[in-house]
């Protein structure tokens, strides 16, 4: 009988397919899916499989979990002679670099993940087979791949949709009124570095059963996080500045909804006279609208796992603006590494 080599390549009554895990500061979150098993994820560990990739996902600028270089199966077996090679992206050998923490057993994190750090990682294990009997050696060689990905938090910024009554499509001070409400807006949230942007509107006649015709202003705007000095905060905060945006331009949001609030009750029991423009009740709606930084997008069929994240554009794909899609870059046009442009 063979020591320390004997092992079933899955544990009886478990079925283990690719895992995808979510990485970010610090703790692990693991998407499960129907026939999906946890083998492969441990506490702020990430097992290999020989079969197939495991792919893993980091937030920039955090460490990436320990990949370990085993599964699950062969980590509860003793190994005789175990040696470990861990092989990054471009096939760089990992040993000694300044921005890894590889231990003695084989385990990799990588620290202060950065775009340029996403890609194929892959570590070959050797360990020896002792016959127990005639003490024969045979060197066992197993590989693990694990794909890891840079992700972002997806910039959210809001729709806001409200309607007002008027007397009439064609009045000047529609416009005027407008223009006069989104400077208070701008003015009520610029110290979140927030300001009102896509500003339209549009006059519409309606006819009611109760009430005849009504005209009304249907207006649309967003609430962007980008306002003069939003830079300054994110160099305040470099590493998590999405997550200060984010919250920023939630505040926002909120503070324009109080506003609505406080509108309506201002023009019905504070003034005396009627005015020509009116908040109709109900209409105020908000709705966020993600988008990823340069170089970055989403895809709900590549990474599933990880389908609200902004994932770094694979290679020979590029995101030049805030949208949430990877393009393919033109053959002409087409570069090996990951951009924001193509060159």
């Amino acid at each position: 009988m063979a020591g320390g080599g004997g092992r079933p390549r899955c544990p009886p009554g478990t079925q283990k397919n690719v895992t995808a895990v979510l990485v970010a500061a610090g703790w692990v979150r693991a998407e499960q899916k129907e026939e999906q098993s946890v083998d492969l994820i441990g506490k702020n560990e990430v097992y290999g499989d020989t079969r197939q990739e495991v792919n893993v996902y980091v937030k920039v600028f955090a460490n990436s979990p320990f990949l370990v270089c085993m599964d699950l199966a062969l980590s509860q077996e003793s190994l005789i002679d175990p040696s470990y090679l861990w092989i990054g992206p471009e096939k760089k050998d990992l040993q000694g670099q300044s921005y890894v923490n590889l231990t003695e057993t084989g385990k990799l994190m990588v620290m202060g993940f950065t775009v340029s750090m996403s890609g194929a990682y892959t570590c070959t294990l050797s360990h020896k087979v002792i016959e127990t009997t005639t003490q024969e050696e045979t060197e066992m060689v197993e590989a693990y791949k694990f794909m890891v990905y840079a992700y972002r938090e997806a910039d959210h910024a809001y729709q806001v949709k409200k309607r007002f009554s008027t007397t009439g499509c064609r009045l000047k001070t529609n416009s005027l009124f407008i223009e006069v409400k989104k400077k208070i807006l701008d003015s009520t949230i610029s110290h979140l570095t927030c300001h009102i942007t896509d500003l339209l509107y549009k006059c519409h006649s309606i006819r009611t059963p109760k009430n005849g015709l009504q005209y009304e202003l249907f207006v649309k705007k967003k609430v962007n996080p980008f306002a003069p000095g939003w830079e300054e905060v994110c160099h305040e905060v470099p590493y998590d500045c999405e997550d200060v945006t984010n919250r920023r331009k939630k505040q926002a949001a909120e503070r324009i909804g109080k506003f609505f609030h406080q509108l309506r009750h201002v023009l019905k029991q504070e003034l005396h006279t009627v005015p020509t423009i009116q908040y109709v009740d109900n209409s105020f709606s908000m709705t966020p609208i993600d988008s990823c930084r340069p170089g970055f997008g989403k895809n709900h069929h590549t990474h599933q796992n990880c389908a609200s994240c902004c994932v770094v554009c694979g290679p020979k794909k590029n995101s030049p603006n805030n949208e949430v899609t990877c393009w393919i870059c033109a053959r002409s046009q087409a570069s090996k590494k990951r951009a924001k442009f193509c060159y």
